[in-house]
């Protein structure tokens, strides 16, 4: 369900592309009006909320048979490179957004706590479902690469995660 305050300033922009479209041009009026009209500010995670949400995602992932070849957990987005799955992805989504919430709340640094109502569980800090690329087993190194420099790409230090595994091609 969405909010009446952001439906006039029309659908979330989607697309199939595999390329950023960060510098595209846009309204820019337009979608700073949008940000002012959301009910809770854009969560940035701090460090310390990265490596819970890392937490998180390794209590989940211990249960499963899943290969994770590559994580980046940025300020404002996740990435992940995962072998084949025993669900589908949106599912696996949907789990490891859960695992990651518990755990923020366990340690007592959610991103949105101070807005939690009497009574009501604290607003979501995921936006809702996933973007997935399915790749070819050539292209999984170029991907895992992507992913383990990204951080480096924002400035950050490169990121290693327990639950994270070595590729081996097939």
């Amino acid at each position: 369900m969405g909010s009446w305050e952001l439906f006039r300033y029309g659908p979330a922009t989607k697309t199939t592309d595999r390329r950023s479209l960060a510098h595209d041009a846009h309204d820019r009026g337009a979608r700073l009006a949008a940000k002012r009209a959301l009910k809770y500010p854009p969560v940035q995670f701090t460090g310390v909320q990265a490596r819970a949400v890392a937490r998180g995602f390794a209590t989940y992932l211990r249960r499963l048979a899943i290969d994770v070849w590559a994580c980046s957990i940025m300020p404002d987005h996740v990435h992940l490179v995962v072998g084949r799955l025993p669900m589908s992805v949106e599912q696996l989504v949907i789990q490891l957004k859960g695992a990651a919430t518990r755990q923020l709340e366990a340690e007592g640094i959610h991103p949105l706590a101070r807005y939690k109502a009497p009574g009501r569980r604290v607003p979501q800090c995921w936006v809702r479902g996933e973007w997935k690329v399915f790749l070819d087993p050539e292209d999984v190194p170029r991907a895992i690469r992507y992913v383990e420099d990204n951080p480096v790409k924002e400035g950050k230090k490169r990121q290693s995660w327990s639950f994270v595994v070595r590729f081996n091609a097939f």
